[in-house]
């Protein structure tokens, strides 16, 4: 069960309750379905009620626990729990969970870099959203502004990976105009000056300081890259002591399953709303849920490698994939010894 099908056993539960009459609303065309957000619990959360609760004359909630009647009996759903204002919190059972996590890992190693992306292939659509922006001609009109036009040459890779083509231009009306860096980035190095134009939401004031060349844990794009140059040290590591990686069970390692999961929404999210700093301030997410994993990857002392060890050392080089893929979007650089 991949999240778009888990999207649509949601659907079918909404369908199931408008048939039965207990809802009389339109049966919307998809259920977003994502990983749990503070508060929540579960393997995957969606607000699907709160969408529905005003077209049907009701309380977040109501909706929330008609629509939990009819997920706790699908199949692969062992538990449904509702949570603030009206989310329902989804868990799997062990063997879908275990499934899920297996075949997630399997074709992040498959598709390489261009994981999460639309572009019409069948992937693109069972992991994200498919072609968001497909065949789309996008303009993208900047001023003479130094942080703008590095914004505008992220989107056009980043819009390309949903199947759109950017083009950029200085011509008004203006379409991206982020606020303009206080000084001129280029003394902080090529990566450095990306990340500190990037990392920012567009309407915040960027940092140019010198924090971003320390390699320390405080500063987010050593974080990356540093957990990117872990995961190659991991399979090399792995190689001296004689085993490699084979996907398998690592469903224990669901708070780095998650922002894996989560990638391809969050590319569609950066193209369509013209946002780099989305995929910036996930694949720090990513990097710390890795940097939190990586202890549990290689034998112990006198421990053998297992097929544990295995599974677990493709999850990490999943992550390695993603994060260099992200990094790459960026325009910087992913060592491999750092």
């Amino acid at each position: 069960m991949t999240p778009v099908e888990l999207s649509r056993t949601v659907l079918r539960a909404v369908r199931c309750a408008v048939d039965e009459g207990e809802l009389s609303v339109a049966v919307p065309e998809r259920a977003v379905v994502t990983s749990p957000g503070p508060g929540g619990c579960g393997d995957y959360a969606t607000n699907i009620a709160l969408q529905l609760a005003r077209p049907a004359g009701r309380a977040p909630r109501q909706v929330a626990e008609i629509l939990r009647t009819h997920l706790r009996g699908a199949a692969g759903v062992s538990e449904v729990a509702i949570t603030g204002p009206g989310f329902l919190n989804i868990s799997l059972n062990q063997e879908v969970a275990q499934e899920l996590a297996r075949t997630l890992v399997t074709e992040i190693l498959q598709q390489g870099s261009r994981y999460g992306y639309g572009n019409g292939d069948e992937y693109g659509d069972r992991y994200g959203d498919g072609d968001t922006l497909a065949e789309q001609v996008i303009a993208l009109r900047v001023p003479h502004d130094t942080r703008a036009e590095l914004l505008a040459d992220t989107l056009v890779r980043i819009i390309a990976t949903q199947g759109g083509r950017a083009e950029v231009h200085h011509a008004e009306p203006v379409d991206l105009r982020p606020v303009p860096a206080p000084e001129d980035p280029a003394p902080l190095g090529h990566d450095a000056a990306r990340w500190a134009l990037l990392h920012p939401a567009p309407h915040d004031r960027p940092r140019i300081t010198a924090d971003h060349l320390v390699q320390r844990e405080s500063n987010p794009l050593f974080r990356v890259r540093y957990a990117y140059a872990r995961t190659r040290a991991l399979s090399r590591n792995a190689a001296a002591l004689g085993f490699d990686s084979a996907p398998g069970d690592v469903s224990e390692a669901q708070d780095l399953l998650a922002p894996l999961a989560e990638y391809p929404r969050v590319l569609s999210a950066a193209a369509t709303h013209r946002a780099p700093d989305r995929l910036a301030r996930h694949l720090v997410t990513t990097a710390d849920a890795l940097l939190d994993f990586q202890h549990t990857v290689l034998p112990v002392g006198d421990e053998k490698p297992s097929a544990a060890h295995r599974a677990r050392l493709a999850l990490a080089e999943a992550a390695g994939t993603v994060l260099a893929g992200g990094l790459s979007l960026l325009g910087i650089s992913a060592p491999e010894h750092l």
